[in-house]
C-alpha cells in the first residue's frame, strides 16, 4: 500500500473523519476532518519507501495512517497520552511506525531519530497546533540535523510571515528564510477542523537550504541584531536601532551609512543580505 496515499480510506467514511468529542483547548488541539485537505498534505509530502518522516501533533493517527502508507519509517509524535494509546491501536499494523509519547519542545530531533534506530535524511509532516508552531519550526531548521524540506500546516498568517518578501517582512520572516526557502503551498478553511479555529490556516513547504542564506560568524549575535531592528517595525531604522541596540541616534544612523542601507527605511524592507551587510558594519565598530 506504500506509495498510494490516494487509497487510504476507513469504512463509511467518504469525505469527512470521524474527530474526538472532546478536544483539549490547553493543547491547541484542532482535528483535520477534511479528507480532500488529507490527501492534498500527503500528494505535497512526495514521499517514497526510501523516506524516514517526523509527524508532530499526530493527534488519532489519521495523516500518521497516510504516511505509514507512503514512507518507509514513520516517527510520530504526541503528547497527549490518551491519543497515544489510539494511534497503537490505529498503527498497529504498521511496523514502519514509531510513536514517540512525548512533548516535540523537549525531544532534540536527534533524538527522536535514535529512538526510532534512524538517521538522517528525514522529511517532517505535521499539522502543528498554532501556539507552539514558531517554537517547533525553529527546532527543526536549527537542529544539528535538520530535516530536508518541512510540510506543515500553520495559521494562515504565520505561512504568510514565513514567505513574505521585503517590503512585507518580519522577524519570522527572516529567521526562516535564513535556513530554508519558504512557499505557501495552499490555505485551508476553518470547517476543515473539529472543533473549528477562530482563523484560516495554511500549508506551507519549507526546503532546507544546504547552508544558510548568508554567511555570518556569529548566528545569536546576528539574529540580536536582527531582533534589534525589529523592535519597533514602523518605525525608520536610524530610530528602532538606536531603541533596539541601545545606540545614540547618530551611531545607528552612521552604522546604515556603512552598511549603504538608507537610514529612513524600515525593518519590513530589507533582504537578508542587507543584514547581512549591516550585521558585518555592527561586527566593525
Amino acid at each position: 500500500m506504500r506509495g498510494q496515499p490516494e487509497k487510504l480510506v476507513e469504512a463509511g467514511v467518504s469525505k469527512r473523519i470521524v474527530a474526538p468529542r472532546r478536544p483539549r483547548k490547553r493543547l491547541g488541539q484542532h482535528f483535520l476532518t477534511d479528507r480532500r485537505i488529507l490527501q492534498r498534505i500527503l500528494a505535497a509530502a512526495r514521499l517514497s519507501p526510501s523516506d524516514t518522516v517526523v509527524e508532530v501533533g499526530a493527534g488519532r493517527g489519521i495523516l500518521t495512517q497516510g504516511l505509514a502508507q507512503a514512507a518507509g519509517r514513520v516517527i510520530a509524535v504526541e503528547i497527549d497520552e490518551a491519543l497515544c494509546d489510539q494511534i497503537r491501536l490505529r498503527l498497529a499494523p504498521y511496523p514502519n511506525v514509531a510513536i514517540v509519547c512525548g512533548d516535540i519542545l523537549a525531544l532534540p530531533p536527534e533524538e527522536l531519530l535514535a529512538r526510532a534506530s534512524t538517521s538522517p535524511p528525514y522529511v517532517v509532516v505535521a499539522n502543528l497546533p498554532y501556539y507552539i508552531a514558531s517554537a517547533v519550526l525553529r527546532r527543526f531548521l536549527e537542529a544539528q540535523a535538520p530535516p530536508q524540506r518541512l510540510i506543515v500546516m500553520v495559521q494562515a498568517e504565520v505561512a504568510e510571515s514565513m514567505a513574505a518578501e521585503p517590503g512585507r517582512m518580519s522577524l519570522l520572516s527572516v529567521a526562516t528564510q535564513f535556513y530554508a526557502r519558504a512557499r505557501i503551498l495552499f490555505y485551508v478553511p476553518p470547517r476543515a477542523f473539529r472543533p473549528p479555529p477562530k482563523v484560516r490556516s495554511a500549508v506551507v513547504q519549507l526546503d532546507v537550504r544546504p547552508q544558510p542564506a548568508v554567511a555570518v560568524d556569529d548566528r545569536e549575535a546576528f539574529f540580536r541584531l536582527v531582533r534589534g531592528g525589529f523592535a519597533a517595525p514602523r518605525k525608520q531604522l536610524r530610530n528602532v536601532l538606536a531603541l533596539g541596540l541601545g545606540l545614540e541616534p547618530p551611531a545607528a544612523k552612521a552604522l546604515l551609512a556603512a552598511a549603504a542601507i538608507d537610514p529612513q527605511r524600515r525593518a519590513q524592507t530589507l533582504t537578508i543580505e542587507e543584514w547581512a551587510d549591516l550585521y558585518e558594519a555592527w561586527q566593525r565598530q
